[in-house]
């Protein structure tokens, strides 16, 4: 069976223009915009979350505002608007904004389908927001990046890889806890990470004989890719910022990155360490 990505990246390609350029960007300013609103007044996030129900009586603004209901509330949310900031705007750059902006709204569509089928199907009433679609966006970032390090409670580093695994666990745990339908609803939210990432995790899988495998395909679409839009001479790894598009920044390499990582004046004090 043929990876569903090739579909995603050859429509992205014959496509360029397709997708919203800094979306995670915008889902950001929404979430802490409804933050301050929570903050105002607790009573109106009611009125945000998906709700078959509310939606089906008037309330269709709920199939927008469940996107940006922030993933955690009180003063340490900004943290997680941060972290998600920094997956989000990192999967953009390396997929493109079309590829991105397809993952992130085939969550959304996947969540709005089994919140819709679930309440005509049995009548219960999901009042659900995006916290797995978010959860979904770490999992493929832990993919791509698994050996990437932060700083766990500021202070104890580790590898994104570790985290993940400690996500996948409870994941799975609430699956087996968690009363049916509502314990069906994390995997269906991160059917998009088996869609654009189930191939690389069967790529990388232990096999015989094969450590030093590469996807010859995958990488040369890869590098094409990169040469096709490489129109610049210094790019930011974290906001993807070019000396083309912005001469007047100042442009530099970390010398604490494992590898050649350039940054922009922004982020050169203001990144996450690549370690791989």
């Amino acid at each position: 069976m043929k990876d569903p990505m090739n579909y995603v990246e050859r429509f992205c390609y014959k496509h360029p223009n397709f997708g919203i350029r800094n979306l995670m960007l915008y889902i950001t300013i929404g979430n802490v915009a409804f933050w301050i609103l929570g903050a105002v007044n607790p009573v109106l996030m009611r009125y945000l979350t998906f709700s078959p129900y509310h939606i089906l009586h008037g309330q269709v603004w709920r199939l927008v505002t469940f996107m940006l209901y922030p993933p955690s509330r009180g003063i340490f949310a900004f943290i997680a608007f941060y972290f998600y900031y920094l997956i989000g705007n990192t999967l953009e750059q390396y997929w493109g904004k079309g590829q991105f902006t397809i993952y992130f709204f085939t969550g959304v569509i996947l969540t709005v389908i089994y919140g819709f089928a679930v309440y005509f199907i049995s009548g219960i009433n999901l009042e659900l927001t995006a916290t797995y679609i978010y959860l979904s966006m770490f999992f493929s970032f832990a993919v791509l990046y698994p050996n990437m390090q932060v700083l766990l409670f500021f202070c104890l580093p580790i590898k994104i890889k570790y985290l993940a695994y400690a996500d996948a666990a409870l994941f799975v745990v609430a699956l087996f806890t968690t009363p049916f339908p509502l314990n069906m609803l994390p995997l269906v939210a991160v059917l998009n990470f088996f869609i654009f990432c189930g191939g690389q995790l069967w790529s990388q899988r232990p096999r015989r004989d094969s450590r030093n495998t590469v996807n010859f395909r995958r990488e040369s679409r890869r590098i094409r890719r990169e040469q096709e839009q490489r129109l610049y001479n210094h790019k930011c790894a974290v906001c993807g910022r070019t000396d083309t598009e912005f001469p007047e920044l100042e442009f530099r390499y970390c010398s604490r990155c494992q590898g050649y990582h350039c940054f922009c004046q922004d982020h050169i004090n203001n990144h996450i360490h690549f370690t791989e």
